[in-house]
């Protein structure tokens, strides 16, 4: 069992990655293999909507999407952190989600468990938190919960190990993930998954 986190930060040490890595360590604790990618610093354009994925089965830019593709076809879990940009996502990571979802619709992605976590100086938590969760309601992927929304408050890597509130959210995440991924291992197992309609239907909102 495997989680993997994506840090949008152009930080590769800064306060995003502090909460993740207190994420990842309880996963540890809890037998669950972690691996951190930083694409927040990469030179990462938006999707041009040509579809030529469909036939590829990756993208035609050929830079941290594609190399990100296969891991998150092997992994169990993903989790998403990024900073607070204007109250919402950076624009690296948003380019990097936008094409990386787009392009794995060959994935599925159903019954990966996916988490939110956020960080910011004061305010815009709650608005990126909920743009980062509507990429895994579109495919299917249970969403992780903890005691608190997922974000840890600071602007230096000091004062985010100052929110005591805001690391144990991180710890509480990881350990709901841990079991939610444990238990769709063994719901699989024994229940096998809802079943799928083969025909998926597309409506265009034109009369």
């Amino acid at each position: 069992m495997k989680v993997l986190l994506i840090n949008g930060s152009p930080h590769a040490n800064g306060c995003t990655y502090t909460a993740l890595m207190e994420v990842a360590k309880t996963l540890n604790e809890e037998g669950i293999d972690t691996e951190i990618v930083h694409i927040g610093n990469k030179d990462i354009r938006g999707c041009i909507a040509c579809e030529r994925c469909d036939d590829l089965k990756r993208c035609v830019f050929n830079d941290m999407v594609n190399e990100v593709l296969p891991k998150l076809e092997e992994c169990d879990g993903l989790v998403l952190g990024s900073p607070v940009y204007y109250s919402s996502p950076n624009g690296t990571m948003i380019s990097f989600l936008d094409r990386l979802f787009y392009c794995s619709n060959h994935i599925n992605k159903a019954f990966k468990v996916g988490a939110s976590v956020v960080c910011a100086r004061r305010a815009g938590t709650t608005a990126t938190f909920d743009v980062l969760n509507k990429y895994f309601t579109i495919n299917q992927m249970p969403v992780v919960s903890s005691r608190y929304w997922n974000m840890v408050h600071g602007n230096t890597v000091e004062e985010v190990l100052q929110d005591k509130e805001g690391l144990q959210t991180m710890r509480m995440l990881g350990r709901n993930m841990a079991f939610l991924i444990k238990s769709i291992k063994w719901g699989k197992e024994n229940l096998g998954l809802p079943e799928r309609e083969a025909e998926r239907h597309y409506t265009n909102f034109i009369r």
